[in-house]
C-alpha cells in the first residue's frame, strides 16, 4: 500500500503561514521576475486564473477583485518543503520525495487503520507548520495519485465525489462497488500519466472515464499508444509497474530559465542574465555529482505582445571535455547568446540547459603525489 501526501496550493500556503491576512483572499505567486502565475489559491482559481497566465493580464484583477500577486520566494518554499517531508515521513517505512510538495510513502505491512494514521499525520503537518494537505492511499502509485485527486476534489468541489473522501481517500479500503463508482466519476484525462492530448485520443475511441481505461486491454494500450499507457492501465488494476524510488535518480538534463520582469533589448543585459542562469545550473549539476558535455541556450520575445516583432532562437555547443566548472559553462552559454542575439527585438525570456549529463569521474592521484 502506498500513500501520496500533497501540500495544497503549496507556494500560496507557504506565504499564508507567514502572512495570515492572505487567508480567504485570492492569491497568486509569480515566477522569477514576476513573469507569470506559477501557483494559485482556490480563490484565485475561482476568478478563472489559469496556471502560467502572464502577470500583465492579471493586473486589472488586483483592482477589481482584490487579487494579491506575490513574487516567488523559493528559499522559503524549499525550507517549508523539507519540514513537510520530514513530518510526512512518519506515515510509513520509506519515502520518495516526488516534487517540492508531493511525496510517496510506503505503507506496506503497517497494521491498523491507515486512514486514522493518515489523519494524525495530516493534522500534525497543519498544526506544526501550517500547511494544509490531502492524502491518497492505494496499492499502486497511479491509484494513490488518483486517491489524492479524489481527496482534493471532494474537499474543493462539493458534489464531484462523496464528501467522506474529502482530505483523505483510501482506495484500498472501499468495496468494489464504491471503487468502480469513484473511477466512473473520474475523467480519463485526469489520470496521472494520461494528460489532455492522450485523453482526447482515448475519448475519441470511446474511453471517457478512469473505469473505461481500467477495463482496456493493456496490450491494446501499448500497441495504440505507448508502454507508459500500458503501465497506467495495469496500475489502475492494482498491478505495480512504477518503481518506488527512495533515492531520486540523477537528472538527465538541468535547465535554468526565467521570464524577465521587463523587456530586454541589449546584449549586455542578456549576457548578465545568462551568466546567472549558467551558474545556477552548474551548481545543480555539481550537487548531483554530474558533468555536462553539451550546453544549450535560448532567447525569445513575448508571444503575448502581438504588436512587437517576434523572434525565438536557440543553439547548442559541445564542451571540449565534460565538466561541471561554472566558468566553462558560463563562457559557453554566453558564446551561444552572442551568436543568436539579434538587435531590434524586445526579449522576454532566456535560459540555459545542460545536456549529455554523465557521472563525474574522479581520477586517482599520481603515484608520487604528496612525496
Amino acid at each position: 500500500m502506498l500513500a501520496l501526501v500533497d501540500g495544497n496550493n503549496f507556494y500560496c500556503s507557504c506565504e499564508r503561514v507567514f502572512q495570515p491576512w492572505l487567508k480567504g483572499r485570492p492569491v497568486v505567486v509569480l515566477s522569477n521576475n514576476d513573469g507569470c502565475a506559477i501557483a494559485r489559491s482556490d480563490e484565485a482559481k475561482a476568478l478563472g486564473i489559469k496556471m502560467g497566465a502572464p502577470y500583465f493580464q492579471l493586473r486589472d484583477l488586483e483592482r477589481d477583485s482584490g487579487l494579491i500577486a506575490l513574487s516567488a520566494n523559493f528559499a522559503l518554499y524549499g525550507d517549508m518543503s523539507d519540514r513537510m517531508m520530514t513530518l510526512a515521513a512518519g506515515l510509513g517505512h520509506m519515502q520518495e520525495v516526488y516534487s517540492i510538495d508531493e511525496s510517496f510513502i510506503d505503507l506496506s505491512g503497517i497494521p491498523g487503520d491507515l486512514v486514522r494514521r493518515a489523519r494524525i499525520i495530516r493534522r500534525r503537518i497543519h498544526q506544526w507548520i501550517g500547511i494544509p494537505t490531502c492524502i491518497g492511499i492505494g496499492p499502486t502509485k497511479t491509484l494513490a495519485k488518483l486517491a489524492n485527486a479524489i481527496a482534493k476534489s471532494a474537499e474543493r468541489k462539493p458534489g464531484s465525489y462523496p464528501p467522506e473522501f474529502a482530505q483523505i481517500c483510501h482506495l484500498g479500503a472501499v468495496c468494489e462497488t464504491t471503487h468502480k463508482a469513484l473511477l466512473q466519476a473520474t475523467e480519463v484525462g485526469d489520470i496521472w500519466g494520461v494528460g489532455p492530448k492522450i485523453g482526447a485520443q482515448l475519448r475519441a475511441q470511446g474511453i471517457h472515464t478512469a473505469l473505461d481505461l481500467q477495463r482496456m486491454d493493456p496490450a491494446a494500450a501499448k500497441a495504440g499508444w505507448s508502454v507508459v499507457l500500458e503501465k497506467t492501465v495495469r496500475e489502475l488494476n492494482g498491478v505495480p509497474c512504477i518503481e518506488f524510488e527512495d533515492e531520486p535518480p540523477a537528472k538527465q538534463q538541468i535547465a535554468c530559465t526565467r521570464s524577465f520582469g521587463h523587456l530586454v533589448t541589449e546584449l549586455i543585459e542578456l549576457q548578465e542574465a545568462i551568466t546567472e542562469f549558467a551558474c545556477r545550473a552548474a551548481e545543480k549539476l555539481r550537487k548531483q555529482g554530474s558533468h555536462t558535455g553539451h550546453i544549450m541556450a535560448f532567447i525569445r520575445t513575448s508571444s503575448f505582445r502581438k504588436q512587437d516583432p517576434q523572434y525565438s532562437r536557440s543553439a547548442s555547443i559541445p564542451l571540449p571535455s565534460p565538466n561541471s566548472d561554472s566558468a566553462h559553462i558560463t563562457q559557453a552559454a554566453n558564446a551561444i547568446i552572442k551568436r543568436i542575439y539579434r538587435p531590434g527585438f524586445k526579449y522576454a525570456k532566456a535560459g540555459v540547459m545542460l545536456m549529455d549529463l554523465q557521472p563525474a569521474t574522479r581520477h586517482p592521484p599520481p603515484a608520487d603525489a604528496g612525496l
